[in-house]
C-alpha cells in the first residue's frame, strides 16, 4: 500500500526539497500552499503523515493543528512541525497545538528521512 504525505508549505524552495526527499523514500505527495487548500484536501483524503509549515498563509498553522485534532477522522494523523520558529517555546507551541513532533528550519534531511520512516511505519504512536 503506497503511503501518503501531505506536505504543507508556502515556500517553493522548501516544498521541492521536502518533495525530494519524500519521493526518495518511496512515498506520494500531496502539495498544500496555505491553510485552506490543506482542508479541502484533507476532505478527501486521509494521508499517513502531514508535515506542516507553521507560518502559512490563510490559516496559522498551529491553529489548522488544532482543526485536524479535533476532527474524529484525521486526529489520529501524525503531524509534524516544520518551522523556523526556533525562540524559546516555539516548540512547545507546536505539541500545544497537537504536533507530533517538531523540526526546526533548516530542515535536517537525515532527521526528516528519520521522523518520516518511523510514523509512517507505526514505530512512533501519535500522542
Amino acid at each position: 500500500m503506497h503511503k501518503t504525505v501531505l506536505c504543507i508549505e508556502d515556500n517553493k524552495t522548501h516544498m521541492l526539497l521536502v518533495s525530494r526527499i519524500v519521493e526518495a523514500e518511496g512515498y506520494e505527495l500531496v502539495r498544500a500552499e496555505d491553510g485552506p487548500s490543506a482542508l479541502k484536501l484533507l476532505e478527501a483524503i486521509v494521508p499517513d503523515i502531514v508535515l506542516l509549515d507553521v507560518n502559512i498563509p490563510g490559516i496559522h498553522g498551529l491553529d489548522l493543528a488544532r482543526m485536524i485534532k479535533d476532527d474524529e477522522r484525521l486526529a489520529d494523523i501524525p503531524l509534524i512541525a516544520t518551522t523556523a520558529n526556533v525562540l524559546v517555546g516555539d516548540r512547545e507551541r507546536c505539541l500545544e497545538a497537537g504536533c507530533d513532533e517538531y523540526l526546526p528550519k533548516p530542515l535536517d534531511i537525515r532527521r526528516l528521512r528519520q521522523v518520516m520512516r518511523d510514523y509512517v511505519n507505526g514505530r512512533v504512536s501519535p500522542l
